[in-house]
């Protein structure tokens, strides 16, 4: 595994619950940095990403709200994650909503293209994030980004995806809240849904390791975007979205050490954090430990918990 680079992606605009600005600034806190080194891997930190001077942008969809923002915040990612690839380097972007992967994830497929490699998406998530802005009710942006990575029409004003992945090289994992929309559209598309419901029947192990072989085959790049709400609310408080039924503590643990093992992780998300709502720093603690099993920790590694 290379090197990593810290982006801090200090983004609320995607959703109305104010919080997950902080995210970028809990993460550090919680050691996000010492974690990684103790796991013998360089890490530099490039600071948070900031603004850039705002366009006028208009949604025919009156319900979408924080455009020009949102469109400013994946620009700047795209670039920064662009440019942690191009050093050879992992890109981690510490979140922040999940509308970051409207630019993290466009950065990385960038790369891809440039470097003709197929780029495949690992999404961890209790929600499929597969509106547009033109379906979505809520107007929440953080709800689109898988969406507009494999190409759906509906994205006025963004600009065209890079490339968009292929619906066979995406992987929906852990899903279990699902709009009406939402589901309509990803009946069209040859996405793997691998929800909690397959998880119980098939186990976390086997459909995982289904994708990364195919990963692995074709000599691709694994992009992986993480939200805490893949983790069940009981041990993983911290984010506005809570979902009960998601993963435990050893189930997730299990996904990075997998991912560890694999070799095949190119770039990741953590994304919606908020300290706001975290006990103590549970929330943030839990994340930089599973960051610390995808970089190599192993199990009889870890600490008696001090919390």
């Amino acid at each position: 595994m290379p090197n990593t680079i810290l982006i801090g992606a200090p983004i609320d605009d995607g959703q109305r619950r104010a919080g997950c600005v902080m995210g970028p600034t809990a993460y550090r806190v919680a050691g996000i940095a010492a974690a990684i080194r103790d796991c013998g891997h360089g890490v530099s930190d490039w600071g948070d990403v900031a603004l850039p001077e705002l366009r006028e942008a208009r949604c025919a969809n009156s319900a979408v709200h924080s455009l020009p923002q949102v469109l400013g915040w994946s620009q700047v990612l795209a670039d920064r994650v662009d440019d942690a690839l191009s050093e050879g380097a992992m890109p981690i972007i510490m979140g922040g909503d999940h509308s970051l992967a409207l630019g993290s994830v466009a950065g990385a497929a960038t790369f891809a293209a440039r470097q003709d490699r197929p780029l495949f998406l690992l999404w961890l998530d209790a929600h499929s994030d597969f509106h547009t802005p033109m379906t979505t009710t809520s107007g929440n942006l953080h709800g689109t980004p898988v969406a507009y990575i494999a190409g759906r029409d509906g994205f006025d004003p963004f600009p065209a995806f890079p490339k968009p992945i292929p619906a066979e090289r995406i992987c929906l994992y852990g899903i279990r809240s699902v709009d009406p929309a939402e589901h309509a559209a990803l009946l069209d598309h040859d996405i793997a849904i691998n929800d909690m419901r397959v998880l119980d029947e098939r186990g976390i192990v086997a459909p995982l390791r289904e994708f990364l072989d195919q990963v692995r085959e074709m000599g691709g790049m694994l992009h992986v975007s993480l939200d805490v709400d893949f983790l069940d609310p009981s041990i993983a408080p911290a984010v506005g979205t809570t979902v009960p039924g998601g993963t435990t503590f050893r189930e997730a643990h299990l996904v990075m050490e997998l991912l560890h093992e694999s070799a095949l992780v190119t770039s990741l998300d953590l994304v919606e954090l908020n300290p706001f709502l975290d006990e103590r720093g549970r929330t943030a603690k839990l994340m930089v430990e599973l960051v610390g099993s995808l970089m190599g920790r192993k199990v009889f590694d870890r600490p008696t918990r001090s919390y």
